[in-house]
C-alpha cells in the first residue's frame, strides 16, 4: 500500500453537488471539509459529469477517470 508517512487521516468520500464552486470530502475520522473548486483549477475546468468520476486510491489519494494527475489528502489539508 501506499501511504504518506505520518498521515492516518484518509479519505471517505467527496460531493461535488452539494455545493456551488465547492466540494466536499469526507474524512475517515468523521470530519468534512468543504474546498473551493477554484484552489485546483484542473478539476475546476472538467465537466460537471467527469467531476463525478472520481476515485479514491489507498485512503490518501483521489483522482479522476478523465485525468492524470492524483492529488493527495495533503494537497486538501493545505487549502481547507
Amino acid at each position: 500500500m501506499c501511504k504518506i508517512p505520518n498521515v492516518k487521516l484518509g479519505i471517505k468520500s467527496m460531493d461535488f453537488a452539494s455545493y456551488r464552486g465547492k466540494f466536499a470530502v469526507s474524512l475517515t475520522d468523521g470530519r468534512e471539509i468543504i474546498v473551493p473548486v477554484s484552489m485546483f483549477p484542473d478539476i475546476q475546468h472538467m465537466s460537471v459529469k467527469h467531476r463525478n468520476e472520481w476515485m479514491i486510491l489507498d485512503d490518501q489519494y483521489f483522482s479522476f477517470e478523465h485525468m492524470t494527475r492524483v492529488y493527495s489528502i495533503l494537497d486538501l489539508l493545505k487549502v481547507a
